[in-house]
């Protein structure tokens, strides 16, 4: 049933995503960020194909992402990539409302929660999406810094050589729009730490670090019971802690979690290589 939900919730999401292009921003020329956003502008400048350009970019970085991350997350990932495509053939291209800061405003929308709502069940709509989360995964990296200027140079190139900056700056208000709708719905980037107290330390510490994040074990007392327990600590990311609960609630489903946001992380956040 679980596997089921994820499924549907993926195809929501595609479907929201390949609305938001195809009825908002495409027919007006602006632009998503990522790698969406590369494939519009490729698509404005050669007359090719967008939907069929963003299934051709997202190969490379999806490829990457299997070597790098587990099997559940890319899955998704291609799942949810092959279904925007596929929706973007059966979406007409027409220009939903006439206004182009309406169709910034509202592809904006449809972009932010199909995209959002694909996080929050541990998959992704693609591009950098997967980019931010092997990253995440191996060092400590500003990525968004990186992004939005990455974003911010494909909007320049677009005023640049179409000489009509309002589609630049409508399509900055889109990539702020989804962005919002985005961390309203799944936090990006964000480094949580999760304090577990479970009765089978040896195997949840062992699925833990298959994340792979380092733990620590601590050593606990019931103030009413007085019985001993074990308390594991680990930080993670919010691209994780879909997949962390998961871990958790197969190995011990009446461990008692507590999750809180995490401010910063010095020293070794990941765990290290053998």
């Amino acid at each position: 049933m679980k596997r089921a939900f994820d499924v549907a919730v993926i195809v929501i999401g595609a479907l929201l995503v390949a609305a938001g292009f195809n009825l908002f921003l495409i027919p007006h020329q602006l632009l998503s960020g990522g790698i969406s956003g590369v494939a519009m502008i490729v698509g404005y400048f050669t007359g090719w194909n967008i939907s069929l350009m963003y299934l051709l970019l997202n190969m490379p970085i999806m490829i990457w992402g299997l070597v790098a991350m587990g099997k559940r997350f890319i899955l998704y990932s291609v799942i949810s990539v092959l279904l925007t495509f596929i929706f973007m053939q059966w979406v007409p291209t027409v220009m939903a409302v006439k206004d182009a800061i309406l169709g910034s405003v509202f592809g904006g929308v449809l972009v932010g929660i199909g995209a959002g709502i694909t996080l929050r069940i541990g998959g992704s709509t693609g591009g950098f999406d997967i980019v931010g989360s092997v990253l995440t995964r191996t060092r400590d990296f500003p990525l968004g810094s990186v992004l939005f200027a990455f974003n911010g140079i494909v909007i320049v190139l677009l005023g640049y050589f179409k000489s009509n900056w309002d589609l630049a700056l409508y399509s900055m208000l889109a990539i702020f729009i989804s962005s919002k709708v985005v961390d309203t719905i799944h936090i990006r980037h964000i480094k949580v730490t999760a304090f577990i107290v479970t009765k089978k330390r040896a195997e949840m510490a062992e699925r833990l670090l298959h994340i792979p994040r380092g733990c620590t074990v601590i050593k606990t007392e019931g103030a009413f019971t007085q019985s001993q327990h074990d308390m594991l600590m680990t930080v993670t990311t919010r691209y994780e802690l879909a997949e962390l609960k998961k871990i958790i609630r197969a190995v011990d489903s009446k461990a008692f979690v507590n999750i809180v946001e995490t401010v910063a992380v010095w020293g070794e956040f990941r765990r290290p290589k053998q």
